[in-house]
């Protein structure tokens, strides 16, 4: 089984679809937690795309599978 973390927003649609991908996941809203916020950018090197995926310590920047 993967460890998968996904930073996101509850109303985007691509974090919808990366959610729906990996129901298991642990999810982070990032407009409900600032905190959350700063380490997905220090996790994406700057990159405020969303989502970012960490899948098994892997970084993933956006989701595109499933659409």
């Amino acid at each position: 089984m993967k460890n998968i973390i996904i930073y996101g927003r509850d109303t985007c649609p691509h974090t919808r679809r990366a959610r729906d991908a990996y129901p298991d996941a642990t999810f982070y809203d990032i407009l409900a937690d600032p905190a959350k916020l700063d380490e997905m950018v220090k996790l994406s090197n700057g990159i405020q795309k969303i989502p970012v995926l960490v899948v098994d310590g892997k970084v993933e920047i956006g989701f595109k599978r499933g659409c």
